[in-house]
């Protein structure tokens, strides 16, 4: 299956949408569905992009206004539904994103990729911080998956389930990471170091560029 560039690409859209294929819901019940069910998590929730994330689903045609309630003099509230235009993209942008992996740029690989710019000992020292941050949230989020448990199916848990592996999984890999940068056995390290300290590109370094730009 290949992925198709969408007419809209928030990943708000899809939950909307996903949300309203249950029922009708003005925008507001809709975000505090969302967050009852602890969508927040998973997917970056304001009441400000909500309504804009709604207002470009009807004018795409993948929802449509169902309703428009009065009560005394409280403002009037507009209640949307999914149209079957939105059903199938709903359904089309799930299974997209199930199957096909795509390049996510983590702004945690972003700052992996330039960490040449602080020396080895600082670097050792603010990811032993984010080490010490991981294993209290992977400990908390076990604990509160371990509760849950008693009373939901899995099924309303997987993506609790998947971000607390996650963590354990970058928790392993910072302990390996940061056991090779204390003993020095992080190849390449001596250079790091050597550039920290003197300001000037290591000559080994300088040759590697230089063969990498030649192919």
């Amino acid at each position: 299956m290949a992925s198709r560039r969408r007419k809209l690409g928030n990943p708000l859209a899809l939950a909307v949408m996903v949300l309203l294929t249950e029922r009708p819901m003005h925008p507001y019940e809709i975000a505090q569905t969302l967050r009852r069910r602890g969508k927040d998590t998973t997917t970056k929730i304001n009441y400000g992009s909500l309504y804009t994330v709604v207002q470009n689903l009807e004018k795409h045609g993948f929802v449509q206004v169902a309703e428009v309630q009065r009560q005394g003099n409280r403002p009037e509230r507009t209640l949307y539904g999914i149209t079957d235009a939105g059903r199938e993209e709903a359904t089309e942008w799930l299974s997209d994103l199930l199957a096909v992996p795509a390049q996510e740029y983590p702004i945690f690989e972003t700052a992996l990729s330039l960490v040449g710019v602080l020396h080895p000992d600082e670097v050792t020292r603010l990811l032993e911080e984010r080490l010490n941050r991981l294993e209290v949230r992977a400990a908390s989020t076990r604990g509160g998956l371990e509760k849950l448990y008693e009373t939901l199916p899995r099924v309303f848990l997987v993506e609790t389930e998947y971000q607390l592996h996650m963590v354990e999984a970058q928790v392993e890999w910072l302990r390996g990471f940061l056991k090779e940068l204390r003993e020095g056995t992080l190849t390449g390290v001596k250079e790091w170091r050597t550039f920290q300290e003197t300001g000037e590109m290591p000559p080994e370094f300088q040759e590697l560029e230089a063969r990498h730009f030649e192919k």
